[in-house]
């Protein structure tokens, strides 16, 4: 396994919900984290009890294209390496298969694929450089069936899964290794109004935190493409 000293990781939406949890389970775990969120002083408060020394907070917006590109460059000047990114940022909402408007659509693909396919873009230098660099993008188990009728989010999600088998092939021979996290649902402020069926419950943040801190461990000759963690009993998955 990967020993978590020295390490450095990106997690992006790390102000709230699965990615806070994943900042402070890899923090105590003795990872260096550079912590990116949309709402910087948001993310000042919630994080403000992780270790100072291994800790750096920058403003992060998916829909920013060059965003990306300026978190990776501080990140790698205030460290001097960069060994995995958690791409956990996400969003969702309604788009069904006949709505005209296509806004929805649009923005779900803004947050929930072309933001991780920008920041790994970024940091690809980095990790291939490490010899031992991870990738976890944060998708769904919506990004591998379709159960309700919101065509768009499981659209955007199914791209966030080939995301990561695209990163996993292009970065294979310098060492780079990329997991698809397919969650049910968690309980964060996402899922908040929803209420739980009763043959279903809301998976814990710090469940997919703990997830995400194994995939991050694997060696190199241990390549997990996809961990699926449900919420329901369901024949597939």
């Amino acid at each position: 396994m990967l020993m978590p000293e020295g390490r450095v990781v990106m997690i992006s939406g790390a102000n709230r919900g699965i990615g806070l949890a994943t900042a402070r389970i890899l923090a105590a775990k003795g990872y260096t984290l550079s912590l990116g969120a949309r709402d910087t002083d948001a993310l000042e408060e919630a994080t403000a009890g992780l270790p100072a020394g291994r800790i750096l907070r920058c403003r992060w917006q998916a829909e920013d294209a060059a965003a990306s590109k300026a978190w990776v460059a501080r990140t790698a000047e205030r460290f001097g390496r960069i060994d995995a990114v958690a791409a956990n940022a996400g969003l969702s909402l309604d788009a069904r298969l006949e709505d005209d408007d296509e806004s929805a659509y649009d923005a779900m693909w803004e947050v929930n694929f072309k933001g991780p396919l920008r920041l790994v873009r970024a940091a690809m230098p980095h990790l291939r450089a490490s010899g031992s660099g991870r990738v976890v993008v944060l998708a769904s188990l919506a990004g591998k069936r379709l159960l309700s009728d919101s065509l768009g989010y499981s659209a955007s999600k199914f791209a966030a899964v080939a995301l990561a088998h695209a990163v996993r092939r292009a970065g294979w021979d310098h060492g780079v290794r990329a997991t698809a996290v397919c969650p049910g649902m968690v309980d964060t402020d996402m899922v908040a109004h929803r209420n739980t069926p009763s043959n279903e419950f809301k998976i814990r943040p710090e469940a997919i935190a703990e997830t995400i801190a194994y995939a991050l461990s694997l060696p190199n000759d241990a390549s997990v493409a996809e961990i699926l963690v449900n919420s329901r009993m369901e024949a597939m998955f």
